[in-house]
């Protein structure tokens, strides 16, 4: 962990300019870090819209297979994303310049409301990105009679 130490807290130029004001958070939280293969996708992006017919999440899982993918739904209405990408087989002649795409596991949990159809959740994986589809029960509406009032 790095952190920026001052020789005197009232001199505003005893501080190092160069060192990252980020450096102590990454060394807390893993993922912020980048080179950690438990925590590739801690952040995956996933968007979650309702229809009026059903909860709709997506996400980007660029370079995922279909196979490394699981989804689950855990007490009856937790929505689990979980998986795994692959690392990218190295050579040992290969000089690495810069390294930014993650690869290791990730999970991500989702509360489902109560008006769903847990029994009937469809997935798909296309071009990197995972759709599932959670259908919603069908709301009735009440019935409404008119009451004649007389007098």
């Amino acid at each position: 962990m790095s952190i920026v130490r001052r020789n005197n807290v009232f001199d505003p130029f005893s501080f190092d300019l160069w060192a990252d004001p980020f450096d102590a958070f990454r060394s807390i939280v893993p993922a912020a870090s980048g080179n950690s293969e438990t925590a590739a996708f801690a952040n995956a992006r996933v968007d979650w819209k309702e229809t009026p017919e059903a909860h709709v999440f997506k996400a980007d899982l660029p370079g995922v297979k279909k196979e490394e993918v699981k989804v689950e739904v855990e007490d009856g209405n937790v929505l689990v994303v979980s998986g795994e990408r692959s690392r990218e087989k190295e050579d040992k002649n290969d000089k690495w310049h810069h390294v930014e795409r993650s690869s290791g596991k990730f999970v991500r949990r989702f509360r489902l409301p109560e008006n769903t159809k847990v029994e009937e959740v469809k997935a798909g994986l296309e071009n990197g990105v995972l759709t599932v589809t959670v259908p919603k029960v069908e709301v009735k509406k009440p019935e409404v009679k008119a009451i004649d009032i007389s007098g």
